[in-house]
């Protein structure tokens, strides 16, 4: 892969940013410019693919490939174009309802095949293009303006959706926390196979404040725990609180209290094939425990576009024709003059 420094101006356009100000698209979009600067792909070797929503218009600021595809439809675009484009970093950028609703099936099959694009999840648990609709996402009793007595159903859980795909990288974070979306968009893309990377996201105009429980500076350090890959499960403002297990479960403790020592700490590993402890880690949301952020699973696993290319090559090999003519002919055939 040809890699040169870039900057983020690199991967900027020219066109005037048209998201709601304060919207939290404006963060997520400004990370992304930096992280593809870090990973130094050139822009003409990227693609932006969409479906519809708020989220969605974000191929329109980028100085890259870019398609606008249709509601629910870019996990759909985004394979076909990598499976013909092997050598072009795919991105997919989708909201809750765009991503989980109307395309939920092509979401959890682009996982479950492995297919090697960097899925973007906005979640801002509402429906903000169409204004104000609950999303698949909203919480059960979420009052919108399609459920004015509030919705009477669970909603989807991002995370829980990637591992019962089999998904092998899930990453979180959160969009005024720039650092940690940054880290997470990067190794996203070096992860070779299907990544997700769920951002909560704030809708300055529909929802505003979701997510506040956890995203408030005030007590943002006590409510979320920044995963890292071999080290120590720790949070807090001091630090000193931790993840143990407690049987099959997890457990939030303070180090030095209740008979807790740093060494009954958990250790992360990204890299574990099982996803027991990694879906444990993901399925946490700030309240008896600490929301996870960063990356939570980082898996190795056979790659569908690879795969499909091998086999290609192999029946080239086994049939002795490179064309699809070469393919019509090697059969019967007769000439018409």
């Amino acid at each position: 892969m040809e890699c040169k420094n870039y900057t983020a101006a690199d991967y900027k356009n020219g066109q005037s940013v048209r998201w709601c100000p304060g919207c939290g698209d404006h963060a997520i979009l400004n990370v992304l410019h930096k992280a593809m600067a870090e990973l130094g792909v050139p822009p003409y070797k990227t693609a932006v693919i969409s479906g519809i929503g708020c989220s969605s218009r974000l191929p329109y600021y980028m100085n890259t490939y870019g398609f606008h595809t249709i509601h629910g439809r870019a996990a759909a675009v985004a394979t076909g174009f990598k499976v013909a484009n092997p050598e072009m970093t795919v991105w997919q950028i989708s909201g809750d309802g765009d991503g989980l609703a109307i395309g939920g099936n092509h979401f959890i099959h682009a996982v479950r095949r492995n297919v090697d694009i960097n899925i973007l999840l906005f979640n801002n648990k509402i429906y903000g293009l169409t204004k104000g609709q609950y999303s698949p996402t909203s919480d059960r009793g979420f009052v919108s303006k399609s459920s004015p007595y509030g919705t009477v159903e669970d909603p989807f859980i991002p995370a829980e959706l990637v591992f019962g795909a089999r998904g092998n990288f899930f990453g979180r974070a959160i969009d005024v926390d720039l650092p940690v979306g940054q880290e997470v968009m990067v190794a996203a893309a070096r992860h070779k196979g299907a990544s997700v990377v769920e951002v909560l996201q704030n809708c300055v105009i529909f929802n505003n404040g979701i997510h506040n429980y956890i995203t408030d500076r005030e007590f943002r350090a006590d409510r979320t725990i920044h995963l890292r890959h071999g080290e120590k499960m720790l949070f807090g403002k001091n630090m000193d609180k931790g993840l143990v297990r407690d049987g099959f479960l997890l457990k939030a403790v303070e180090v030095g209290k209740d008979g807790y020592t740093i060494d009954d700490v958990l250790v992360h590993d990204a890299h574990t094939p099982s996803n027991f402890l990694h879906q444990q880690l993901a399925m946490m949301d700030g309240y008896s425990l600490p929301l996870a952020v960063g990356i939570i699973r980082d898996v190795e696993s056979p790659v569908y576009n690879e795969g499909v290319d091998m086999q290609i090559a192999e029946v080239k090999a086994k049939k002795g024709f490179d064309t699809l003519r070469d393919m019509i002919l090697a059969g019967e055939h007769w000439e018409v003059k």
